[in-house]
């Protein structure tokens, strides 16, 4: 399910520095071991209007030796920056969500007999209820975007060796849901 032309490198990194610099982080540890394996990345992605999805549902861009050419001027220090701020709202969305939400989707990660895709869409449905439950002045796709990530927290903090699996997951529904979000607030 991972596109290869590094499309979800952006989420990935994004979702990895929140948890990085979120605070009452129980799984360090796994963290860094996740960094080790190589899950997280920090490119540079092209912008442009020439970058869109196309009827395959690959992003088009532009090729240089096999290898898709990124704009320079999104680099690791605006993910950061950015994830920093998600993570102090996430830390204000933490104590609305009942740790029921949280157990449950635990016993989802946990069932070895669900697909990635039904987990992945208990996951939306955790947030989406979540989204209509916390009241919030922003932006929905915000609400929804740091709702995932604190679950996320939440779940690994709860059982640490689930990170693996509920890391890709949570990549795979930002990247689904909310990809042109991201990429519009890594423009601003």
């Amino acid at each position: 399910m991972e596109q290869i032309n590094g499309s979800v490198r952006m989420e990935r990194a994004l979702l990895y520095t929140f948890l990085e610099v979120s605070s009452d982080c129980k799984f360090r540890e796994q963290l860094q071991s996740l960094q080790n394996q190589g899950k997280t990345h920090f490119p540079c992605y092209c912008y442009d209007d020439e970058v869109e999805l196309q009827t395959d549902g690959n992003r088009s861009g532009h090729l240089q030796n096999g290898e898709l050419v990124f704009d320079p001027e999104v680099n690791e220090e605006v993910v950061r920056i950015i994830a920093a701020q998600l993570a102090e709202i996430g830390d204000q969305f933490d104590k609305e969500i009942k740790a029921r939400v949280v157990n449950d989707l635990v016993q989802h990660f946990l069932n070895e007999n669900l697909s990635g895709e039904e987990i992945t869409r208990r996951m939306s449905e955790a947030v989406e209820g979540l989204a209509r439950a916390i009241p919030s002045d922003m932006e929905q796709e915000k609400a929804m975007l740091v709702l995932a990530m604190v679950l996320t927290k939440k779940i690994a903090n709860t059982m640490p060796s689930l990170l693996q699996r509920v890391f890709s997951t949570t990549v795979n529904y930002i990247s689904q849901q909310l990809h042109n979000y991201i990429v519009r607030m890594l423009r601003e």
